[in-house]
């Protein structure tokens, strides 16, 4: 592995985090293709999965590809799906080495693409970036391997871990800045999920606003009984921007129609002490496609996905403000009596944003 690898990799690895939430169920892969120390080509995952980033890297090198070297940011694809093997097209067009930094975990690839490319007499370099490639793909790898899709964990509170005042009040705890970046995130992520009891209170439209995004997020909503206001702004917007609701078996015939005719698709999950089995929610959300899924509270909901040890990321934005303790908590009861099992995650970044501190967390993976 040298410097010029690493550097070109890195520049793969970006171009693939543009696809983020837009290319489900397929992962979000970026290609650079160089020759003689100069990019002739450049692409990554379009929207809807295809065409894949070797195609469009591949596109704009045309015949100069011959000879050259492909950085891809994920094993390419060797078999036939809605659009021919990514191998075959860089056998055609003549590379002569593929840089790539991981295996891809469906078992339709899984060392094939690498193992075609080499019979074909190319080279073929790994282990390149391979832990920023693993969780960029960490979505993918999980929804292939345990069949759910990533979870991250939003939760934007005062100082003293509040998210609103004892009435309910919340908006808005942190500032302008902070609501934009939360906004990006977003975008990066396949689905936004909240409970139900957020959804009722806030009446949340949910989606992307203010950077141009075409491709909106699903927006999901667990709620048992399906009790949310059918005049919300997620109701009046669900043909237009897809709602998915999360519910318990058998729920009110009379609403599951109306919320149906509305254009929501109503996902039934397993329940767990009388409430939605986060484990078997999010095993339906990985085989709708689902692979990375944002999740905004409230505080029942953050606490089944912690007590299930299913949140893979935690994103905190923390505000000067204190609230007290009759505020409401930003995490429900976890039912702790020792600090050993207290969930634990790595901290990952800090940073002010405005008036406000973001700081990530996430936990070791695979």
């Amino acid at each position: 592995m040298n410097d010029t690898d690493k550097r070109y990799m890195a520049l793969a690895l970006s171009l693939g985090q543009r696809g983020q939430g837009t290319c489900w169920p397929n992962p979000s892969v970026g290609c650079v293709i160089v020759r003689d120390g100069r990019i002739i080509g450049r692409g990554w995952t379009q929207p809807g999965g295809r065409p894949h980033a070797e195609t469009v890297a591949l596109a704009q090198a045309g015949e100069t590809a011959k000879g050259a070297t492909a950085y891809v940011s994920l094993e390419p694809c060797a078999h036939h799906g809605k659009t021919p093997p990514c191998t075959d097209a860089l056998i055609a067009a003549g590379v002569a080495r593929v840089v790539s930094p991981v295996e891809d975990s469906d078992p339709r690839v899984a060392g094939q693409g690498f193992a075609k490319l080499r019979e074909a007499g190319i080279e073929v370099t790994t282990g390149v970036l391979a832990a920023q490639a693993e969780r960029d793909h960490a979505g993918f790898f999980l929804r292939m391997e345990q069949g759910r899709p990533f979870i991250t964990l939003k939760l934007a509170n005062s100082f003293d871990g509040r998210i609103a005042t004892a009435s309910g009040h919340s908006q808005w705890i942190t500032g302008p800045q902070a609501r934009r970046e939360v906004h990006a995130m977003r975008a990066r992520h396949d689905a936004v999920m909240v409970g139900a009891g957020t959804a009722r209170a806030d009446d949340p439209s949910l989606t992307v606003r203010n950077l141009g995004v075409a491709q909106q997020p699903v927006r999901i909503v667990v709620s048992r009984h399906l009790d949310i206001p059918l005049m919300s702004q997620l109701a009046r917007s669900a043909k237009q921007v897809p709602v998915w609701l999360c519910h318990g078996h058998a729920p009110d015939a009379e609403r599951a129609r109306a919320w149906e005719g509305l254009g929501a698709k109503l996902i039934p999950c397993a329940l767990q002490d009388h409430q939605i089995d986060a484990a078997d929610m999010l095993q339906q959300l990985g085989q709708a496609g689902l692979t990375r899924v944002f999740c905004e509270g409230g505080s029942a909901l953050a606490a089944s996905l912690l007590a299930q040890d299913l949140v893979d990321e935690l994103v905190g934005f923390s505000a000067g403000l204190t609230i007290g303790a009759e505020g409401l908590p930003g995490i429900g009861a976890l039912g702790l009596e020792t600090l050993d099992a207290a969930p634990r995650f790595e901290l990952m970044e800090t940073r002010a944003v405005g008036p406000d501190v973001m700081h990530r967390w996430r936990r070791s993976l695979r």
